[in-house]
């Protein structure tokens, strides 16, 4: 998610063209849905090894799109990633936000800002630990902002995001796959605005699952 919204659409829209032709290439029947679920975890090596495809595609988009937040192309040699470990895609239940104050200003990194709607708290647990992260809405994309107890470490100190279409959530629930967690194109590059996370959305734990930074980025 960036300042520029047709960087950041045209970016959501690479990564759910990545899935899609993944999806339809070599693995038709994974979802979010419970029938989704179960194949998944009939088949783990599978899933990893789709989302190891998947990360595959997105460092070439990098490496070549003109969209890229990489300036020196020719030295990248990929993204940095935590394993695929299936303990961190988790089902969370919802809490619609029911108060009349569903609009919240976000800040950027930059200093402006932009006007997002609360939808609601995504209710969840790791390693036996009670979570809940506001959901945010713009327009039809639900975006999950956080920093959790690698923040600043092992991730980047301004935390990491997901993206779902509103369409994934089916029965105020929502598969929350941190495996997928991306940073923001302002890690690789000053002059992107990428959003601040809530103060609210800072997990207990920590999420050893998505993308890393490399050494020297905080």
């Amino acid at each position: 998610m960036f300042k520029n919204k047709v960087i950041r659409y045209s970016t959501i829209a690479m990564v759910i063209a990545i899935l899609a032709y993944f999806v339809a290439e070599n693995f038709t029947g994974f979802s979010a849905g419970s029938e989704g679920e179960d194949l998944i975890a009939a088949n783990p090596e599978q899933y990893k090894t789709k989302l190891l495809g998947e990360r595959a595609a997105k460092d070439e988009q990098f490496r070549t799109s003109a969209d890229s937040p990489i300036a020196d192309k020719e030295s990248f040699h990929g993204l940095h990633y935590f394993q695929p470990n299936l303990s961190f895609r988790i089902k969370a239940n919802i809490s619609p936000y029911m108060n009349d104050d569903k609009e919240v200003v976000v800040q950027y990194t930059d200093g402006t800002s932009e006007k997002y709607e609360k939808y609601g708290y995504a209710n969840f647990t790791i390693n036996g630990e009670s979570q809940k992260l506001l959901l945010l809405k713009n327009e039809s994309i639900i975006s999950v902002l956080f920093k959790d107890e690698t923040s600043g470490n092992l991730t980047y100190g301004g935390g990491r995001y997901l993206d779902y279409p509103v369409s994934e959530i089916k029965n105020n629930t929502i598969i929350l796959d941190f495996n997928k967690a991306y940073n923001p194109y302002c890690v690789y590059q000053e002059s992107y605005a990428c959003p601040v996370p809530p103060a609210e959305n800072k997990l207990t734990v920590a999420i050893l699952a998505g993308e890393q930074i490399e050494s020297g980025v905080h």
